[in-house]
């Protein structure tokens, strides 16, 4: 319950009150057997006492319209309470998320964290909703009525009547523990399913490309065959649960007419009694048929708790500065000292021995092969993976003491992956910054080169772009990337090759709008694989293997004639280097 202790320190109280109207409502449940009991022996009397018979009948009202206002009181409390339960557990699920760094995401399918914040959440809701409040009716409906048959009726006739219940009672438990395992089982057939069509739809174009749609929706069949056969399988153990309550009641009410039925005979109980006992042990079948739905309720919570507790108990990689030692917003000064770095996976170092320092309003082009560590630099001077202590800083400050809002609020990063909310072209651009303005936006579009393409749009910035910018082309979504990064006026930012699906010129025109940010003190670090992108850079890093090969301006690795100048010469010409 660790992960529910945050919810039940805020909103536990809520359970008191609803328990308490529904013992009253239990307690109500047993009133309205006894008055019909005692209604049929007055109705037997030689002479009928109709004053007696229409005070039962209106206490029996009385008694129903208790029941009803206590149902509605409970219900509203705890089953409300549950509706709390899960939107809290879906915002601490996101939030943590959000929390987790790109090492998680790695290893998680798309279709796994639906299924946690969609089935998981609605299987916890249920146990701590309804799954409780039937828990807890069973508990005390069943322990009010069995006290009336024994202590108000006969004791022998209830014992006769309840001796074939525990033997129901252990097959419930039995079937519970069965239907568990096979709720696991259709959860992960559903993460299946989910992220085979998340697959499928992001990845549409490719799979028409291809020619690809039969295989795929021969894979879709087998995983919903999959997915039909696993719901099958529980179905069949919790379908036997209500005929199996049914046929043991059976049994029971046979002995309460035969057993009974004698003892009205000899005079040891009344015809009322009997009555108002048949009440009692009608009252009864509802508690343990709820005990077999209670189990298969329990059963699943408990399953999709443990699944949910698995992931918000994960531990963040990368952890906020326990002490922020930079005041205020950064200004743009970044200094490398002998960055080595490898991946939580292991395997070789991505980076090694790498240094370089960069002045407010200077440049920095990276230039390597894929692989050569690019990104990686990109995703450390993030902190999105933890480097050593004293192998970055910022202003002066240690980058484990800087707070990360501090640090990425200061940063405008375009990745490689343009990714673009399906929203408007508007709110793309402002999800930086919120407070933009539509001044700030189309600023922004003009420095990023794509005002006057979002212009001849019917709707302008208003501009739907569908599921990640889908009606856009590949320079359209990196320019607006970069509007995005732009809009939030950082004091550095960081390109990952996010011109390489541009013209030549249009390249141009966005650098010479950036010359304008960075002389107002914006630092730059700009990665590429085209050398005309970095030509105008103060310095120009290569990296192979994750090492610098070679640092200096344009003009001064052009002149040394190694890797630089090869790739600037085999671009010029238009060869292509399949490594790049």
């Amino acid at each position: 319950m660790g992960v529910l202790s945050g919810f039940f320190k805020k909103e536990g109280w809520r359970y008191l009150p609803g328990l308490v109207f529904l013992i009253a409502n239990a307690a109500l449940d047993v009133v309205p057997a006894r008055l019909l009991g005692e209604a049929v022996d007055l109705m037997r009397e030689p002479v009928i006492d109709r004053a007696a018979v229409f005070r039962t009948l209106c206490w029996m009202v009385a008694a129903a319209a208790g029941i009803f206002l206590t149902r509605s009181i409970w219900r509203s409390f705890i089953n409300g309470n549950a509706r709390r339960m899960e939107m809290w557990l879906r915002n601490t699920l996101f939030t943590h998320l959000q929390s987790l760094g790109p090492d998680f995401f790695n290893h998680q399918k798309t279709g796994d964290l639906m299924a946690y914040a969609i089935n998981d959440v609605n299987a916890i809701r249920m146990t701590f909703g309804p799954g409780f409040a039937l828990a807890c009716t069973s508990l005390f409906t069943g322990a009010f009525s069995i006290f009336q048959m024994g202590a108000g009726v006969n004791l022998r006739l209830a014992l006769a009547c309840l001796i074939p219940i525990p033997f129901l009672l252990v097959l419930i438990f039995r079937l519970g523990s069965i239907t568990r395992e096979r709720f696991r089982r259709v959860q992960e057939a559903f993460a299946a399913v989910s992220d085979r069509v998340q697959e499928n739809i992001s990845g549409i174009r490719v799979i028409k490309a291809y020619a690809q749609e039969t295989p795929e929706v021969e894979r879709f069949e087998s995983l919903n065959r999959d997915m039909r056969d696993t719901n099958v399988s529980m179905v069949k153990v919790s379908s036997a649960m209500s005929p199996m309550v049914s046929f043991i009641f059976g049994i029971s009410f046979t002995i309460c007419l035969i057993y009974g039925s004698h003892l009205v005979r000899t005079g040891v109980i009344t015809l009322g009694e009997l009555v108002a006992f048949n009440g009692y042990l009608t009252l009864i079948i509802s508690p343990v048929q709820s005990v077999a739905r209670v189990t298969n309720i329990l059963q699943r919570g408990l399953a999709s708790l443990k699944r949910y507790a698995a992931v918000v108990e994960t531990p963040p990689t990368v952890v906020d500065a326990a002490v922020n030692k930079h005041k205020g917003p950064l200004q743009g000064e970044i200094r490398v000292s002998n960055l080595t770095f490898h991946y939580p996976d292991g395997g070789d170092a991505a980076l090694r021995d790498v240094s370089f320092e960069l002045k407010p309003g200077k440049t920095l082009g990276i230039l390597g092969h894929t692989g050569s560590g690019k990104t990686t630099l990109c995703n450390l001077l993030l902190k999105l993976f933890n480097p050593a202590r004293g192998m970055i800083s910022f202003d002066g400050a240690d980058i484990h003491d800087i707070a990360l809002d501090v640090l990425r609020g200061g940063i405008g990063y375009v990745p490689q992956d343009n990714f673009l909310f399906s929203a408007t072209i508007a709110e793309n651009i402002r999800f930086y910054a919120p407070e933009a303005t539509v001044e700030d936006i189309e600023h922004a579009a003009k420095l990023a080169d794509i005002y006057d393409s979002i212009q001849e749009f019917p709707d302008g910035f208003q501009t739907q772009v569908g599921e990640r910018g889908v009606t856009l082309s590949g320079g359209q979504k990196q320019r607006i990337s970069i509007a995005r990064a732009l809009v939030k006026r950082p004091r550095i930012l960081i390109l990952d090759d996010a011109l390489s699906a541009v013209d030549a010129k249009t390249e141009q025109d966005i650098w010479q709008s950036l010359r304008g940010v960075f002389a107002g003190g914006t630092s730059g670090i700009i990665v590429a694989h085209r050398v005309s992108a970095l030509q105008n850079c103060d310095e120009i890093l290569v990296l192979e293997r994750g090492r610098i090969v070679e640092r200096g301006t344009h003009e001064q690795l052009m002149a040394l004639g190694g890797q630089y100048a090869s790739t600037a010469r085999k671009q010029e010409s238009g060869e292509v280097d399949d490594d790049e």
